[in-house]
């Protein structure tokens, strides 16, 4: 358990550039859509939400692909096994996503309290991300967090194993994949039933449940790759 710490703590060897980036990049997001919300009659009737919290996700991911990709050499250098570090990895993964979905919900509760920045503007829970419930707001951000977290950590070990080349190739497949099934559905004429299930389903089974079995599945798939990598 000490090897899995030690290993968590080399992610926050530099808090500034882990922890201080993707609030910078989405502070900066969050400043730019008040401006504009403020300039403009885009909140003036029911309000409205926008999707630039996404910076802070997209952000986080970009962030365990560079962590991965720089850390594990390291770890590996002084003796850290890659299933202990991939373990300290997930660690931080959990704890982040979740420290993120307390800080989001906090956000959340001042942005209703202060009617939308006093502009009607939703911004950290965009649509159907905002529950009513605090705790359960705190999931709704957190687990959406951890699935792009352990997308960021899949990508880094992919990386990793393959280089450059596997990166393309993961880019190309996922392309492949997505568009295959874009046009299988489109070729169904599917769209309309697809829009009708995701209308069906609770605000816990989007929120919750489904971000929850995409970050279960790419940690289940990293692992294996994680084992054969070499420095």
């Amino acid at each position: 358990m000490n090897r899995v710490l030690q290993a968590a703590r080399l992610h926050l060897f530099n808090p500034l550039v882990m922890l201080g980036v993707p609030w910078l990049v989405v502070g900066i997001s969050f400043a730019i859509n008040v401006v504009i919300w403020h300039l403009t009659p885009a909140g003036e009737d029911d309000g409205g939400f926008t999707g630039g919290v996404l910076a802070l996700y997209f952000t986080v991911l970009v962030m365990f692909v560079q962590s991965v990709t720089q850390l594990l050499p390291f770890a590996m250098g002084i003796s850290i096994s890659r299933r202990t570090f991939y373990l300290g990895t997930a660690l931080v993964v959990v704890v982040q996503s979740l420290l993120y979905g307390v800080a989001i919900a906090v956000l959340v509760a001042i942005e209703n309290g202060t009617g939308g920045w006093g502009a009607g503007m939703s911004y950290w829970a965009p649509g159907p991300f905002e529950v009513d419930n605090f705790f359960l707001q705190i999931l709704a951000s957190g687990v959406p967090m951890m699935a792009f977290a352990f997308a960021g950590v899949g990508s880094g070990i992919v990386h990793k194993r393959w280089g450059q080349a596997g990166t393309w190739w993961l880019i190309i497949v996922s392309m492949l994949v997505f568009g295959g099934l874009a046009i299988l559905v489109t070729w169904l004429g599917a769209w309309a039933d697809i829009a009708s299930w995701f209308a069906d389903q609770s605000i816990v089974t989007l929120t919750v449940g489904i971000p929850a079995v995409v970050a279960l599945l790419s940690a289940l798939v990293a692992y294996p790759g994680i084992r054969r990598v070499v420095p």
